[in-house]
């Protein structure tokens, strides 16, 4: 039953081929007119398949020898839609290592009921002014308004704009190319996302997966990062009595994102056992 749930992750990752185009083509971002986006059926049914769309990826073939334990669906994602995020930021300045992180936090690597449904890669709602067809889905509150795209392309040049054309996100485009820390940060700063872990978690993706090999395509030289001490954690040290719940109210995080911060897998909690919140 695991396999064929993998199976199926996966068929959903590389369904996108079959509306995705390597060919770097500029549309406008906004739709005048409301249209229905097609389902596209998947090619991808068996490990043989699978298989081969690995050995045909050089990216994912490479780094999978290097870091056998990555995701499968997250490197065919990147290998997918890599073309699309450096072609942004050579028009736009935004680090394709950023828009690749992004995207994948955003649409699980293109496998979110939002993505699927909308071809909506960054999450972006509707907000004033959008004319294009639109979808209805559950996050902050009950029922929001999502921009919907024909083209699931479309998404990473409307998140350009989106990004580009608003003045909170300003003090983005101060930082370096290649800066994909302070980036990461930014966004979250700029109010981007919630998540308390966004920052960590886009920084994890770019350097698990790589992601900073594409910014150092587009710029033709090596990207060097310091390593923030921003990324610090305060450590509690459990005590009885101590619950997730409580632990996390005491920090003003969610139990989930104690969890996470934490890789942990359950409830169970040990005195002395040291947890990492933030500072």
């Amino acid at each position: 039953m695991r396999t064929k749930i993998f199976l199926y992750s996966i068929c959903l990752s590389v369904l996108f081929s079959g509306c995705y185009t390597k060919k770097q083509v500029y549309h406008p971002p906004t739709q005048t007119k409301r249209v229905t986006a097609k389902p596209t059926e998947s090619v991808v049914k068996t490990k043989e398949d699978v298989k081969t769309a690995v050995t045909n990826s050089t990216y994912a073939r490479e780094i999978l020898e290097r870091k056998p334990q990555l995701k499968i669906v997250t490197l065919l994602y990147i290998d997918l839609f890599s073309g699309e995020a450096m072609a942004e930021m050579r028009k736009f300045k935004i680090p394709a290592s950023i828009k690749l992180a992004q995207a994948i936090v955003e649409s699980n690597s293109g496998q979110s009921e939002l993505s699927l449904k909308s071809n909506n890669h960054f999450g972006v709602k509707c907000h004033k002014g959008w004319e294009g067809d639109s979808v209805s889905h559950d996050d902050d509150s009950l029922g929001e308004c999502f921009r919907k795209y024909i083209d699931p392309k479309l998404s990473f040049i409307d998140h350009s704009t989106f990004l580009k054309t608003r003045p909170r996100y300003n003090k983005l485009f101060t930082f370096n190319e290649n800066d994909y820390v302070s980036w990461a940060y930014g966004l979250k700063d700029a109010g981007y996302a919630t998540d308390k872990l966004y920052p960590l978690k886009l920084i994890k993706l770019i350097e698990d997966y790589e992601l900073y090999l594409f910014d150092e395509q587009v710029l033709g030289y090596k990207t060097v990062v310091q390593k923030p001490d921003i990324i610090t954690f305060k450590v509690h040290e459990v005590v009885k009595g101590d619950t997730l719940y409580s632990i996390s109210k005491q920090y003003n995080l969610s139990v989930d994102e104690l969890m996470k911060l934490n890789n942990l897998n359950g409830n169970q909690l040990s005195i002395g056992q040291i947890l990492k919140v933030f500072k």
